[in-house]
């Protein structure tokens, strides 16, 4: 940091230094694996979580994620997080294959996705200015997430009045696989993972915008 008394062009010579740059293209793919991370908790809630904390955990897969000792997330760091969200995930994968069951989760799962929309894309950006990182984990992160969460509600929801629920399973094996695309994706490859995010969200919302509109054409 620059003396108090420095002139301008040394202020602007120190803004303008390497080691400022970087900080920005840091937060930039901070922001990316957040976002991505995001995404993949709209279709799976504890999928995101669980690998996250798997890979700080064991020192695998994770060079896009800061680290968390010290912080307030510091217990995704420990064996007792990685058992938990372990068994969480396999519930959750299990549960969506069991029919109408699956329909009574999403009410549970679409603010759950919210939540840990922004949790995954907060802990992305940890170690960048707070107002960046949670304004960016509850616009981008939570909404993405929110917005995927919902798609798929609308879809299972037609899946289940068309096949009588017995179809979810196709609706289901979608969803895992997504969701554990989109999180692998996100620890190695954060632009192309984004790239992806935002595709499946265009993708979804249309299709979502498509079945409501469907629906009010035969409420008529």
């Amino acid at each position: 940091m620059p003396h108090e008394d420095v002139s301008c062009r040394e202020w602007v010579n120190y803004i303008g230094s390497p080691s400022i740059t970087m900080g920005i293209e840091t937060t930039i793919v901070a922001a990316l694996v957040g976002l991505s991370l995001a995404s993949a908790s709209g279709f799976r809630v504890f999928l995101p979580p669980f690998i996250l904390s798997l890979a700080v955990r064991t020192d695998t897969l994770d060079t896009y994620i800061p680290d968390l000792s010290g912080t307030e997330f510091a217990i995704f760091d420990s064996n007792a997080a990685v058992l938990v969200l372990g068994i969480a995930c396999l519930a959750e994968f299990g549960a969506y294959y069991v029919p109408w069951l699956d329909n009574i989760l999403d009410t549970i799962a679409t603010p759950a996705a919210v939540v840990s929309g922004v949790g995954m894309t907060s802990i992305a950006l940890v170690g960048s200015d707070p107002i960046i990182q949670w304004s960016f984990a509850i616009i981008a992160g939570g909404g993405s997430a929110g917005v995927i969460q919902v798609a798929t509600v609308a879809i299972r929801g037609l899946s289940s009045t068309i096949t009588l629920g017995f179809g979810n399973s196709f609706v289901a094996s979608g969803e895992n696989i997504a969701s554990v695309i989109l999180t692998f994706a996100a620890l190695i490859a954060p632009l192309l993972a984004a790239i992806f995010a935002i595709f499946i969200v265009v993708l979804l919302v249309r299709q979502s915008i498509k079945i409501t509109g469907d629906k009010s054409v035969q409420g008529d």
